[in-house]
């Protein structure tokens, strides 16, 4: 073997659960592999080591860890086919790193697992919804970290922690069409500014820890098990006014705020907010009722899509 092609998906990031840990454990998250927007990439063999293609800095250092973490003296061509823009909230750093780091890891024949690869490429620090997508797909909700792994709030690119355990893993409704809208000007967060918050805001309080976590269990995960969209959707809508996501949802721009409020006018069964945005999502089980959204979107000078659940991980093509 001396290419391969591997595509995986995005994903959506509901919520971190518990940034207060007084249970001694901290992160926790809920979210969804999606089927569009996705990642393709193509890797083989070479004299010298070159990224090529779209946010070729973000390969290049997933490619430098894959080679020096798994100690390897081979040199090889990325080439990023298939892409979505960086923080925006769907996740593209741990899906573009561990589709290098598992492609090298196929070419050499090692076939190490994408929870092994994520530490190669120091992924699925705080959230292990990227991790989960790209190995699984379908809704996912995992369990966070020990106190004894990971003692400080830090987001994913701070932290050297492993990724955290998978709880829950539910076939997703593939008969619910997912809106998604990145207004073009909405704040990016991440670096430093987003070390920053975390710093500055956490721990969270318990009561809204407890009141997130009793909709999640309660209703969150009973709606996606019983295919209920409008229980599904109030939950979305709740979260968003809870803990950490509050947090971020406060941190966007009031474009994206507006965007929230219109598709929610429009009909949307939930709307969220997905990790720090600015991508906004929300849910329907119609096509026109998800093409009268997506038109909706689309006049806020956003980049939008109309796409489902992936119900499976990331595949060789």
């Amino acid at each position: 073997m001396n290419k391969v092609t591997l595509e995986t998906p995005s994903r959506i990031h509901i919520t971190l659960i518990d940034l207060n840990g007084s249970l001694g454990r901290i992160d926790g998250g809920v979210g969804l592999a999606l089927m569009e927007p996705k990642v393709k990439v193509e890797v083989e063999f070479s004299e010298k080591n070159e990224v090529l293609g779209d946010v070729e800095n973000i390969g290049r250092e997933a490619l430098d860890l894959t080679i020096k973490n798994l100690n390897l003296k081979e040199k090889f061509k990325i080439n990023i086919k298939e892409v979505y823009p960086p923080h925006i909230g769907l996740g593209l750093t741990t899906q573009l790193s561990l589709a290098i780091a598992f492609c090298v890891s196929k070419l050499l024949s090692l076939n190490l697992d994408p929870y092994h690869l994520a530490k190669v490429v120091n992924r699925g620090g705080t959230s292990g919804i990227g991790v989960g997508a790209f190995k699984f797909g379908g809704f996912l909700l995992d369990g966070g970290h020990s106190k004894k792994v990971k003692e400080d709030f830090l987001p994913s690119s701070f932290s050297r922690a492993p990724p955290p355990p998978l709880l829950v893993r539910y076939e997703f409704p593939e008969d619910w069409y997912i809106i998604l809208a990145c207004h073009k000007e909405g704040k990016r967060v991440y670096g430093k500014e987003e070390l920053k918050i975390f710093k500055d805001h956490c721990p969270i309080s318990l009561e809204e820890v407890k009141s997130l976590s009793h909709i999640i269990l309660m209703k969150l995960l009973p709606s996606v098990i019983e295919k209920d969209i409008e229980s599904f959707g109030d939950c979305i809508d709740k979260i968003q006014n809870l803990g950490f996501k509050k947090l971020e949802v406060n941190y966007q721009k009031e474009e994206v705020k507006e965007i929230i409020k219109r598709l929610k006018l429009k009909g949307g069964y939930g709307v969220g907010l997905s990790s720090f945005g600015p991508t906004v999502y929300t849910f329907t089980n119609s096509r026109k009722h998800a093409e009268e959204l997506f038109e909706e979107a689309l006049s806020f000078n956003s980049i939008c899509w109309i796409t489902k659940a992936k119900n499976s991980g990331a595949s060789l093509k």
